[in-house]
């Protein structure tokens, strides 16, 4: 199948309504060319009255081992939701989530446009993360089924994949969000809207900010989150400190994504984001055509949001980060905890593009690796510089204008604090220390050429166990 015309296939439709056989004004729904696409895009039904149908399944994509498909008995059922368009689905994977999971799912049954149903696949877990949220399902009277997995080996992808698979016959928009990330209220509503306003969007990912358990208070008490968010113990200076430091981070990458072209990503942030389900069942006829197993997310991946993105693009779809949700998610709080997300993310992703190759859809990410590795080496060659000349001439000679480089440091980084939502005094005193952000930037060339030396060295690890096991103690 031509999977690069699809794109264009949906363009023509658009553009010549005709040629699908109705007229332009028919306010009928129109099909596009795509076989896999049973969710037309474009409808002009009217949204309170159409049924909640199953439709028949795409005959590529038959559930595989394992998966289960959910009936009406499984959920507790309620009417749409009066103003919504598209039917909208909730899937939070859980693994021993037992102090996150009842804020995050408040905030989910607390947005102003409801979800048509939510899932939440707790997977493996050993606390008490589903009898959480069985509560807030008893209590909620929403469409609401609380999955526990089956089987699963393959950790959160299988989760993601086993949840799909139970609802993806009666849903338009799946909305992904981990189990420790809270949604303001208004965010399916926003998500919504840009999927209604553009068909090409495949998939779009929150702005995250990460907050302290004293932060997530403060926005509690304003209404933002739930008052549930603000109940997490209060960290400790040093964790804070690591939480800061995380929250500018992803500051900057929010800035560098909002200011491209069209706000587009190359990785579908598996932290909160939305994807059009019939842009997934795309990718699983792809898969199945290529002889791959019959699901969205990978279990060959350490990144599997970031190869499910390239998938997507990869399709002619668009891949944006949205200008208007905001998701307030946990930061690693020790540096154990962060060097094995960090090193599960950078080793995934690197193996991904030496899989991939260079491309039009890769190039950008194959220059970040490069940034990233330059920026290891130029610090390297520096200390060791720095060393070899006081071993030579036994003492430092500063020249009269070495400062002006760590003032420009402090100026940017403090200009990045300044641009954060949720700032506070603590956040722009940080940033104008230079040493703790400087000390973060050591640590990002370390996990850069860790991860490069691991992947051309063909050793194999498994990141996801060891990120597991370091959150766990």
């Amino acid at each position: 199948m031509p999977w690069r015309l699809l794109g264009q296939a949906r363009h023509t439709a658009r553009q010549h309504p005709d040629s699908m056989g109705r007229d332009a004004n028919d306010t009928r729904t129109r099909t596009f060319l795509n076989p896999c696409m049973r969710t037309p895009v474009g409808l002009k039904s009217n949204p309170q009255t159409r049924p909640f149908v199953t439709q028949p399944r795409h005959a590529a994509s038959v559930p595989t081992s394992g998966e289960q498909v959910a009936t009406t008995a499984d959920f507790v059922t309620q009417p749409r939701h009066a103003a919504s368009v598209l039917r909208l689905t909730v899937l939070i994977a859980a693994h021993n989530e037992e102090q996150s999971i009842g804020a995050t799912l408040d905030s989910v049954l607390a947005q102003e446009r409801l979800a048509d149903r939510i899932v939440v696949a707790a997977d493996n877990c050993t606390d008490a993360t589903a009898q959480i949220a069985r509560s807030k399902r008893v209590r909620s009277a929403r469409p609401f089924l609380v999955h526990e997995t089956v089987d699963n080996t393959h950790k959160k992808s299988g989760a993601l994949n086993q949840a799909w698979a139970l609802t993806r016959a009666d849903t338009d928009l799946f909305i992904c969000i981990d189990a420790d990330t809270v949604l303001p209220p208004g965010a399916l509503r926003d998500w919504e809207a840009e999927f209604v306003q553009d068909d090409e969007i495949a998939g779009c990912s929150a702005k995250f900010t990460m907050l302290s358990a004293q932060e997530m208070s403060g926005l509690a008490k304003d209404s933002i989150v739930p008052m549930t968010a603000g109940e997490f113990p209060a960290l400790t200076f040093r964790e804070r400190m690591w939480c800061r430091i995380q929250k500018a981070e992803f500051a900057k990458w929010t800035d560098t994504a909002l200011a491209r072209k069209g706000r587009w990503t190359s990785v579908l942030a598996g932290t909160a984001c939305a994807i059009r389900a019939s842009a997934l069942e795309d990718v699983v006829a792809q898969r199945v055509e290529r002889g791959e197993e019959a699901h969205p997310w990978v279990y060959t991946s350490e990144v599997e949001d970031f190869e499910l993105t390239y998938r997507l693009r990869e399709l002619g779809y668009v891949c944006r980060v949205s200008a208007d949700v905001r998701a307030y998610t946990g930061a690693m709080l020790t540096l154990k905890t962060l060097w094995a997300q960090r090193l599960k993310w950078q080793v995934g992703t690197v193996r991904e593009l030496k899989s991939i190759g260079v491309n039009r859809l890769t190039v950008i990410d194959w220059w970040q690796q490069f940034l990233g590795m330059v920026s290891a080496l130029l610090r390297v060659s520096w200390v060791a510089l720095f060393v070899f000349a006081i071993l030579v001439s036994g003492h430092v000679h500063l020249l009269r204008f070495w400062w002006i480089f760590p003032v420009v440091f402090v100026v940017c980084d403090v200009r990045e604090a300044w641009r954060m939502p949720h700032r506070t005094k603590a956040d722009l005193l940080t940033s104008a220390l230079l040493f703790p952000q400087e000390a973060f930037a050591w640590l990002r060339a370390a996990w850069f050429a860790w991860s490069w030396v691991e992947v051309l060295t063909g050793r194999k690890v498994d990141r996801w166990a060891l990120q597991i096991a370091a959150e766990s103690k």
